[in-house]
C-alpha cells in the first residue's frame, strides 16, 4: 500500500512541475540525466523500502 502511496504522492507533485526540480536537482547533484521515468521509479522504490520496513516491524498486516 506505501508503494501506492507515494506514487500518488509523486503524480499530485507533478501537478506543481516537482518532477522538473527534482531531475534538474539530481542532474546538478550527480551530474547523471534522468527523466520522469526514473522520477516515478525513485518514488516506487522508496514505496517498496517503505513496504519492507512495515513488514519487518510487524505493522505491514494492519494497514491492509
Amino acid at each position: 500500500m506505501t508503494i501506492v502511496s507515494f506514487l500518488v504522492i509523486a503524480w499530485i507533485l507533478s501537478w506543481f512541475d516537482f518532477e522538473q526540480i527534482f531531475i534538474k536537482a539530481f542532474k546538478e547533484l550527480f551530474n547523471k540525466e534522468i527523466t520522469k521515468a526514473s522520477y516515478y521509479f525513485i518514488f516506487f522504490c522508496i514505496g517498496v523500502i517503505g513496504d519492507i520496513a512495515l513488514l519487518f516491524n510487524g505493522t505491514f498486516y494492519d494497514r491492509l
